[in-house]
């Protein structure tokens, strides 16, 4: 499935609306100045609110990670699928707690368009 090259300023969020951030794993290829994210970098979410109810209170279950779900089948950059994303709205991944719980797909906000693979 053809996709937009996800890159590490691409705007994301959790489904919980804290922000994900793409860390870099390669600095050699550059799509609008930014290096490209492969499926070995690291999305990390900061500051997430989500808590699960546990009796009669709450316990934090915030997220922690995006694991990324759309890898390029034909494009690869230093041994690693380039990371594709469909464009603006719910990607294809899953928001983690630190239990590794899913907690939905995180939302893309902004991804650069000038560049697909499949």
């Amino acid at each position: 499935m053809p996709g937009f090259f996800l890159h590490v300023n691409a705007v994301m969020q959790c489904t919980h609306m804290a922000k994900a951030t793409i860390a870099p794993s390669q600095p050699r290829v550059l799509v609008g100045g930014q290096p490209v994210a492969t499926m070995a970098s690291v999305i990390a979410v900061a500051g997430c609110p989500f808590q699960i109810p546990v009796g009669a209170g709450t316990k934090p279950q915030p997220c922690v990670q995006v694991k990324w779900g759309m890898p390029a089948t034909r494009v690869l950059v230093s041994g690693q699928p380039v990371a594709l994303a469909p464009g603006p709205g719910p990607g294809p991944g899953v928001c983690l707690s630190i239990e590794q719980i899913p907690a939905g797909p995180p939302i893309v906000g902004f991804v650069q368009i000038r560049v697909m693979g499949t």
